[in-house]
């Protein structure tokens, strides 16, 4: 290698060494040891380590097409060195901020979702049911009316034909008699039924 390559390559290294105090830190920011089970920490170790070593591997081949030498190995300790004494503190700083704002701005998202989109449709939905409640009571206080007022009218009209139907032969009035309970029995249900469905519509 040349004395220019030589010199990137130490450059590179350091570089590598902060970036992953960086990376090493943001691993634990979001592991979270404590709460985790060890055969998960366990795994994410390996492919922290892995993917570190990858990223070492291209750096390498990018300035000196992969060649290793024991100084890169030195350059990558004076870099997480200096990312322990000079940048810990402010990157820590910088990642929480960082969360914090992702946080918040997730949060406020998910408020616009819901309070744009979801609340609307709840409240479509919410004024449709009342205004269908509504019309299916008025039609079935209005078929009870109407059955009242029928069954009166009908009462009335045939009040005169009850008078005269007194001296009608007792075969006539017996067979007359079983068709009216058969009538009296069909308008009872069905007015049992609107009873029953207006009842329904008011709870």
């Amino acid at each position: 290698m040349t004395l220019t390559v030589q010199f990137e390559t130490l450059l590179s290294m350091i570089a590598m060494g902060i970036f992953f105090g960086a990376f090493l830190d943001t691993y634990q920011r979001f592991l979270k040891r404590q709460t985790r089970p060890r055969i998960i920490s366990f795994f994410t170790d390996i492919v922290f380590w892995c993917v570190f070593g990858l990223l070492i591997f291209y750096c390498l081949y990018r300035v000196n097409f992969g060649e290793i030498r024991l100084y890169l190995f030195l350059a990558l300790l004076c870099g997480y060195s200096a990312y322990q004494a000079l940048f810990k503190r402010l990157y820590a700083r910088l990642l929480e901020q960082v969360i914090l704002t992702v946080v918040n701005l997730f949060l406020f998202l998910k408020k616009c979702f819901y309070f744009l989109i979801i609340l609307p449709i709840k409240l479509i939905i919410k004024a449709v049911l009342i205004v269908t409640g509504l019309i299916g009571k008025t039609l079935l206080l209005l078929a009870k009316t109407a059955l009242s007022l029928l069954l009166l009218v009908g009462k009335i009209v045939f009040s005169p034909v009850f008078l005269v139907w007194r001296f009608f032969p007792d075969r006539i009035q017996k067979k007359a008699a079983i068709l009216n309970e058969k009538l009296a029995g069909f308008f009872l249900l069905v007015k049992n039924t609107v009873i029953n469905k207006a009842n329904r519509w008011k709870k």
